[in-house]
């Protein structure tokens, strides 16, 4: 009885020690060499009570036996057998993976096995591209970290936990959601839990490049700027950046802090919708090599306009959630977001609001290629725990992973700090201070968030928040004809007290595709149509509008959509079904576009 007391307390001391650390965000991943993906199949096991991370006799102890993987002696509980459990999809969501598992909020754990060979003088870094919404990461029974937040990418250093032969990787994750939480409680999508985005083995030097900016230079467009990061503090490293199109080659050395300053002179095509040229980029520190695709363009206002490259231009967008065409589920991948940026661009699209949260890297990446500006997001949603210092901090480290990962991404245009928050005292210091640190991180693009109009009267409406003096660009949400008489819409009349540009970021109202009826039945495409056309003429009356997402591309899955046969548990307002079918209103908004 000693001897078992003796091993079990040993067995948790293992699990708690903590071997490597959480280490600065990798940028990139998908241009370095020595990448390793660990996507395909994984192991998983179901722990609604979260049994084999607790000890209910210890009280919040983790059990150090189940993260070895397999049963290992009787004391073990035989529940937890990964080498018999089923398997699953990686990436990928478990809510459409198995019917079980569709409304499951809670803990499942996940295991990978791999062979490596370590090798010397190499660092072994694991990155994960998002998992919702907690991670926790064991690698061999050691822990290696924490990460919170579902829709940012993390990763660890590795190395001092990997061994030569059969290696296992162990991710507890919970999707669980709090009120502290970024997003909180309750918002309108499907809270798909699982390791929802790319996972990959990344092997380096001891001293690597671990991130860094190049961007055109506002006040001269013959200008390149920027910089490039070590992991450590290391002075004298050269690092070379070629540009071999544009004929450059750049050489500089780190300083004491391990960083280099940039500064380029070139004269490179501008990045826009008609022309999205994007330019071969390399960096090199001694054998290790990184390739990039970035283009340089200048986005900025001008009172009430909105420029790129200097010449005004209106943002002819679509709001999209992450979520699969035709499938459902978490999108995770290029293919799926060129079927929905495509659907975009066929309707006139320049622009899109990836609400609302980042998405994955492979679909902003596609949408530069194809010419899409894009609305980045964290998802700061409705009633937030505003003066929780702990949200705020997780809010801070959302948008500073959401732009470290796609500063370099020239279709980004806008970085969103919030959507429809209601107004107070908490709230604006709360968002006053993102607003802030975005600036601080980024001054190339522009900020803006979702606000709410409050009402003058019955017919005029008026824009009043006190954050309009932290954006660049005011955007709000209005929804005349879905939850008012759609008749309304000719009576209205708009006040936005600001002088700057006007984004409409929200409109619209559900149909289910192919339901036909008269104009004034509820769900029919003739309904959408209607609203669509009468919300267009009213909006065109807005002094300084320069854009609009309307609500929404395609239907996607929100539990707050129950109702039968008609929603199902999806948001019907898509202009394009689930499974893909265009309605009436898909084509006003081409119509529509093709005009402006």
């Amino acid at each position: 009885m000693k001897k078992l007391a003796v091993t079990v307390v040993m067995l948790i001391v293992a699990c708690l020690t903590l071997v490597a650390e959480e280490v600065g965000q990798v940028t990139n991943i998908y241009g370095r060499e020595n990448v390793t993906s660990l996507n395909g199949m994984w192991r998983y096991i179901v722990d609604v009570q979260e049994r084999g991370f607790y000890d209910y006799r210890m009280n919040e102890t983790p059990w150090g036996f189940f993260l070895d993987a397999h049963q290992k002696s009787p004391m073990d509980l035989v529940e937890y057998n990964f080498d018999t459990s089923s398997q699953m999809h990686v990436p990928g969501d478990w809510n459409t993976q198995s019917e079980r598992l569709f409304f499951y909020e809670g803990t499942v754990w996940f295991r990978r096995t791999f062979d490596y060979v370590p090798k010397e003088g190499k660092r072994a870094i694991l990155y994960f591209g998002a998992v919702n919404y907690e991670a926790i990461v064991y690698v061999n029974g050691k822990k290696m970290g924490r990460h919170i937040g579902g829709f940012t990418s993390f990763n660890f250093d590795v190395t001092d936990a990997l061994k030569e032969g059969k290696n296992n990787v162990i991710v507890k994750v919970d999707n669980k959601r709090h009120k502290e939480d970024i997003p909180t409680n309750i918002y309108d999508w499907w809270n798909y839990g699982g390791i929802t985005r790319d996972v990959m083995l990344l092997e380096v030097d001891e001293t690597y490049i671990e991130d860094y900016s190049l961007e055109l230079d506002k006040k001269d467009w013959q200008h390149l700027k920027g910089w490039v990061k070590l992991n450590k503090r290391e002075a004298g490293v050269e690092v070379t950046v070629s540009i071999p199109e544009l004929k450059v080659e750049k050489r500089v050395k780190t300083n004491a802090d391990g960083e280099a300053e940039l500064s380029i002179k070139a004269k490179p095509s501008l990045w826009s919708s008609e022309n999205p040229k994007l330019y071969d980029i390399r960096i090199e520190k001694g054998e290790e090599k990184i390739r990039d695709e970035i283009g340089f363009r200048c986005i900025e206002t001008d009172g009430k306009k909105i420029k790129l490259n200097g010449k005004q231009i209106f943002l002819k967008g679509v709001s999209m959630h992450e979520e699969a065409p035709f499938s459902g589920g978490r999108a995770n991948n290029a293919s799926q977001a060129h079927t929905m940026l495509s659907w975009a661009k066929e309707m006139g699209c320049n622009y899109v609001r990836m609400a609302h949260y980042p998405h994955n890297e492979h679909a902003v990446r596609e949408a530069e290629r194809m010419g899409v500006m894009v609305w980045s997001e964290i998802p700061v949603y409705w009633t937030i725990d505003w003066k929780n210092e702990e949200t705020y901090a997780n809010a801070q480290r959302q948008l500073h992973d959401m732009i470290t990962r796609d500063k370099n991404r020239a279709a980004v245009v806008i970085w969103s700090i919030a959507n429809e928050t209601p107004h107070s005292d908490a709230r604006d210091e709360f968002l006053s201070k993102l607003a802030t640190y975005a600036k601080g991180m980024d001054g190339t693009r522009l900020i803006s968030m979702a606000m709410e109009v409050t009402s003058a009267s019955n017919y005029h409406n008026r824009l009043s928040d006190n954050m309009n003096k932290y954006v660049d660009v005011v955007s709000f949400n209005q929804y005349v004809g879905w939850y008012r008489d759609v008749n309304d819409a000719s009576k209205m009349t708009w006040e936005i007290p600001y002088n700057k540009p006007v984004i409409i970021s929200e409109f619209g109202g559900g149909a289910l595709a192919g339901w036909h009826a008269d104009k004034e039945t509820r769900f029919s495409e003739e309904f959408q149509e209607n609203m669509y056309v009468e919300n267009l003429k009213m909006l065109d009356k807005i002094d300084g509008l320069s854009g609009m997402s309307p609500w929404i591309l395609v239907d996607f899955r929100s539990p707050a959509r129950y109702l039968p046969d008609v929603q199902d548990f999806y948001n019907r307002k898509g202009l394009i079904s689930n499974e893909g079918q265009k309605k009436l209103a898909y084509y006003i908004m081409k119509k529509y576009y093709s005009e402006r």
